[in-house]
């Protein structure tokens, strides 16, 4: 591996190490500069033997779709398992004491690119989800986790063999990454081609690179960095121009958002497109001398697999380049303290069934319904669940779901309630509402609050308990600010519409999708 000398980076940028590595791939994907890229990126480039670990286990392939991983690994530490200085991590990023060497993955992408090169599906993966992980322990933990967890037990192996500092990082960083590739490949139930990581080297390398990137807010917000847990960052409703250092803050925020975490995804997924499209707008793509500062950043802070050829990449992915990208976030079944700690219950099972549709395979037959049967079940949920059973991660929502329209979209309701039925609540009511609320509500009856958080977590905000809601009911109210999950977000200039119709459209995502070629608003 190349020696990467510390300088100024950010710790807990979530975002950040994926959208580097996302852009990077934009750039491979040029294909005018693909022998350019075979020739010169491909030397020095740090590649990884990970994948090789894995395949054998991997999911059987449907057809000759490539599907890559793109990991954003959170550690204030460099390549060589050095720590980042710590007056540019505290003061100049607000992220707090370099000497703090998590390895957790806190952005996890899967970039589908079909086997007819059409449009790229990308699913984010939300950090918390609580998953079977894969590698050291082969326990329940977050999704994030399971990279460090397997790190720390190569280390543990390595102590006494005679390496070098750098070496031990090396060997231990690919157990990680092989436990982050088997376990992906697990919850999703897909084979993973290739896959692509940067730390915190990389993101705000590239976004030097890039120069200010214009991103658009839904509302004004502010994080200050004074509370110890902000990001810093500030910002009106609208266009906002950011440099290298407030785009780290924008990806990072996750306080002062209706969505919280959630809400930083869509972030991640909106400062990509935004980023796209500043370089195509600016003719990057096409110009070679435009593109060699971005080359020589890919060259040094992104690791890929030993198997890509980046010849044959640059002919199966020009959409990554043409703006013909959609992202969607997988959905989270509700909340849990499982161990003290906040995490995402999620269905696996359902999450298997997405990913097929949408990847455009027939989704497997559903297993029976018992949680034990997908996976092992959790700990208890803590003093917040409805009974002292043990909370499985997996379990479905539950209850009566009654959906009113405020919007002006026609039939809203209707659609809400079949896919909250297909989340696994019973249909109730659909109606009118009475009450015109801006935003999208969500209360509950006595006995429904893990259907309520489910349901809630579909619109990112937060449910609240109502009297009036009849007990083993949700009730749902899309507000006047209602925009349909699977609808374009608003986005000046607009995206371009696509032609097809939308697989993702019908599927209960975590939020409206974040499409590429413009810049969408978010949170």
């Amino acid at each position: 591996m190349a020696d990467h000398a510390p300088r100024r980076r950010s710790p807990l940028v979530v975002a950040g190490r994926t959208i580097a590595c996302t852009l990077s791939l934009a750039v491979l994907g040029s294909s005018g500069f693909a022998w350019y890229a075979y020739t010169s990126l491909t030397t020095g480039l740090t590649t990884s033997t990970a994948l090789s670990a894995v395949r054998k286990s991997a999911p059987p392939h449907l057809d000759s779709s490539v599907n890559i991983l793109l990991i954003g690994l959170d550690s204030r530490k460099d390549m060589n398992g050095n720590d980042l200085p710590k007056q540019f991590v505290q003061d100049e990023l607000n992220a707090g004491s370099s000497e703090i060497g998590g390895y957790n993955t806190n952005t996890l992408i899967v970039l589908h690119i079909p086997a007819n090169g059409g449009k790229v599906t990308a699913l984010s993966i939300p950090r918390d989800d609580y998953v079977q992980t894969e590698g050291a322990d082969g326990k329940m933990h977050k999704i994030k986790e399971a990279y460090g967890i397997a790190k720390a037990a190569a280390d543990a192996k390595l102590a006494n063999k005679g390496l070098s500092k750098a070496q031990e990082e090396q060997q231990s960083r690919e157990a990680g990454r092989a436990a982050t590739l088997a376990t992906v490949q697990n919850f999703l139930g897909i084979p993973i081609d290739h896959f692509a990581e940067v730390n915190l080297l990389g993101f705000y390398d590239i976004a030097q690179a890039i120069g200010p990137v214009q991103v658009c807010l839904n509302h004004a917000t502010s994080d200050p960095a004074e509370t110890g847990q902000g990001s810093g960052f500030s910002g009106q409703a609208g266009l906002n121009t950011l440099n290298a250092s407030q785009a780290l803050a924008f990806v990072r925020q996750r306080h002062n958002l209706p969505g919280g975490d959630l809400d930083r995804t869509h972030r991640q997924q909106a400062f990509i497109s935004s980023a796209e499209y500043k370089l195509k707008q600016e003719g990057v793509f096409g110009d070679l001398g435009k593109m060699q500062g971005l080359f020589n950043v890919v060259k040094k802070d992104v690791v890929i697999d030993d198997q890509w050829n980046i010849l044959d990449f640059a002919q199966q992915a020009p959409n990554l380049t043409g703006g013909n990208v959609e992202f969607n976030t997988l959905p989270i079944a509700g909340f849990a303290t499982i161990g003290g700690e906040d995490v995402n219950k999620v269905d696996p099972v359902q999450i298997k069934q997405i990913v097929q549709t949408l990847f455009g395979h027939d989704p497997a037959p559903t297993p029976p319904t018992d949680a034990s049967s997908s996976a092992p079940a959790a700990p208890a949920a803590g003093p917040a669940a409805p009974s002292s059973a043990p909370a499985a991660p997996s379990a479905r929502p539950s209850g009566t779901v009654d959906v009113f329209n405020a919007s002006a979209v026609t039939g809203a309701a209707g659609s809400e309630s079949k896919a909250l039925v297909a989340m696994g609540f019973k249909a109730g009511r659909v109606a009118e509402a009475s009450s015109h609320p801006k935003d999208v509500t969500v209360t509950y009856g006595a006995g429904a609050k893990d259907g309520a958080d489910a349901a809630a977590a579909r619109y990112g905000v937060t449910a609240t308990a109502a009297a009036s809601v009849p007990a083993g009911h949700v009730e749902v109210v899309l507000g006047t600010g209602y925009t349909p999950p699977g609808a374009p977000a608003a986005a000046p200039p607009a995206a371009a519409a696509s032609s097809t119709a939308d697989p993702a459209a019908n599927l209960p995502m975590q939020g409206p999708p974040v499409k590429m070629g413009g810049i969408p608003c978010v949170n």
